[in-house]
């Protein structure tokens, strides 16, 4: 039997779903941007899980490190958590992941956490408008399904999670990440489904 707050989270998925027709909600979880993006590679249940799983850490992050809250972003798809962000001390990175696995459903700990001083306002508005501008791509190209992919970028290092349909699709994503201007890097821990492409 499916706790309380699945129930509440498969209500409101399927609400928004319904409200949005065609658009999917990218759910966020606040003050450590923690956010996880459904998308047409994950069933429903997979999606609320994932949100659980990204609610969970935020929980627990505020809880036992809120002074590391406000500087790491996650990602969860399928289980998979990635972070990102800044925190003071390699120490602070070990936290961190360890706190992560405690949690229920998580699969893998990707962690991407930099060290040392947290970026300028001005990197942070840069990064926002690099991961604006590649979504925009990506859902502008017919030939990607951008709702499969998940998108952070740091320190103007952009972080793909999520899974391609084929290798050309995700070849696709990462050059139109490149050719974003600002943009230092692109790590791809996206999932590829017909590898024989």
């Amino acid at each position: 039997m499916r706790q309380p707050f699945a129930l509440f989270a498969v209500t409101a998925f399927s609400l928004a779903m319904f409200s949005l027709g065609a658009c999917v909600p990218l759910i966020a979880a606040g003050g450590g941007a923690a956010a996880v993006g459904a998308s047409q590679d994950r069933g429903l249940e997979q999606g609320v899980d994932d949100n659980e799983i990204a609610f969970e850490i935020n929980r627990k992050l505020l809880a036992e490190h809120s002074n590391l809250y406000s500087g790491i972003s996650t990602q969860v798809r399928k289980g998979r958590v990635l972070l990102t962000g800044h925190v003071p001390a390699q120490d602070d990175r070990i936290a961190v992941t360890r706190l992560v696995w405690t949690i229920g459903g998580v699969k893998e700990v990707i962690n991407e956490l930099a060290t040392g001083q947290e970026g300028s306002f001005s990197q942070s508005v840069s990064d926002t408008t690099i991961t604006t501008k590649l979504r925009a791509r990506l859902t502008g190209d017919g030939n990607v399904s951008s709702l499969n992919y998940s998108i952070e970028t740091s320190n103007g290092v952009i972080y793909l999670m999520g899974t391609a349909l084929d290798r050309a699709e995700l070849d696709r994503v990462i050059a139109h990440a490149r050719d974003i201007k600002g943009v230092r890097n692109v790590v791809s821990y996206v999932e590829v489904k017909n590898r024989a492409n």
